[in-house]
């Protein structure tokens, strides 16, 4: 119950109330598919790239997203920062428990079409200094429910920074 709970339940959280809704997700450091696996189960009309750098991992969501039949689910086997321009740009960009996260936003920051989102399940410590990132607007992050300590934090890159 707790694994449901934790982990699906976090992840599709933010569908309804970022909103996450059609478009192109990428999942950074997808792991063992949360976030962008459990939103692929539940907005089949969202397109969605799980990066992954681990071959095991990677092959692990490559067989879970075809046993499920997720066609709209597509996995790359690469660290973020590898993954080729032709991937093209995203609605949204997503990543739980990766750290790295300047990198991560400097990678999003090129990555996002003009109105996308940056979105991240994180502790209190971790939202309070992603918040001071420049380069993206970050409202108030969204308390996760049933947590004491864990949020999603909604960023757009900010206009004119680089």
């Amino acid at each position: 119950m707790e694994i449901l709970r934790f982990h699906f339940g976090e992840s599709v959280f933010a569908a309804p109330s970022v909103p996450i809704e059609k478009g192109r997700l990428a999942d950074v450091g997808s792991g063992a598919g949360f976030p962008g696996l459990a939103l692929g189960i539940v907005l089949p009309g969202l397109s969605i790239t799980l990066i992954e750098s681990s071959s095991k991992k990677a092959a692990f969501l490559s067989e879970v997203a075809r046993q499920l039949d997720l066609r709209h689910v597509d996995v790359v086997r690469h660290r973020f920062e590898e993954v080729p321009v032709s991937q093209g740009k995203f609605d949204y960009v997503t990543a739980r428990a990766l750290g790295n996260y300047d990198d991560l936003l400097g990678w999003a920051h090129e990555r996002l079409v003009n109105a996308g989102k940056m979105v991240l399940w994180l502790g209190e410590d971790e939202w309070r200094s992603i918040s001071f990132d420049p380069s993206f607007a970050w409202p108030a992050p969204l308390h996760i429910p049933g947590t004491k300590r864990r949020f999603v934090l909604v960023g757009h890159p900010a206009s004119g920074s680089v």
